[in-house]
């Protein structure tokens, strides 16, 4: 996929929409050979999918031998809206706590004084965390009104080709 079409699927409102959300799903390859798909928080910076996580999580390893991964942001209304994101994780260690950490955990539901606590409790016990960085190499908006799985695009030119060819 070139980055064009990437940048026009990312770029769509229903997209923007999606990537304003609290979580993704994101799946990798563990170092067992098995999948993994894990709930995680992550903020859009207008290029690239930011995670973080500890320093001492069991995904990291996994992530340095494949960084292969793919990220699925979606509604829980029916018909559901997705988005579906390849990519590769890039993972920068940092020391302290990352703004992004900081800022994605911002939408959550608290007071101002529960919000400082949680800081002050999360900065007392992080020494440092993981940024997982990806950049998009693919990306699918599905909104089952004007795009639809592959699959379910296949059928329906199928259906359409037997309409024409029996008429």
């Amino acid at each position: 996929m070139q980055q064009n079409e990437i940048t026009e699927v990312l770029d769509r409102p229903l997209s923007r929409e999606l990537l304003a959300r609290d979580l993704t799903r994101l799946a990798y390859v563990a170092k067992d050979g098995t999948p993994r798909s894990i709930p995680i928080a992550f903020t859009w910076n207008g290029s690239e999918i930011v995670l973080c996580t500890t320093k001492n999580s069991p995904k990291l390893p996994s992530l340095r031998a494949n960084p292969a991964v793919a990220l699925t942001i979606d509604t829980e209304v029916h018909p559901p809206k997705i988005l579906l994101i390849r990519g590769r994780a890039e993972l920068d260690v940092v020391d302290g706590i990352p703004e992004e950490y900081l800022r994605m955990n911002g939408s959550y539901e608290m007071t101002p004084e529960q919000r400082v606590e949680w800081e002050r409790e999360v900065r007392s016990l992080y020494d440092g965390m993981v940024r997982i960085v990806v950049t998009p190499t693919w990306a699918k908006l599905i909104d089952f009104e004007t795009t639809l799985p592959s699959a379910v695009e296949e059928l329906a030119r199928q259906r359409a080709e037997r309409a024409v060819s029996s008429a």
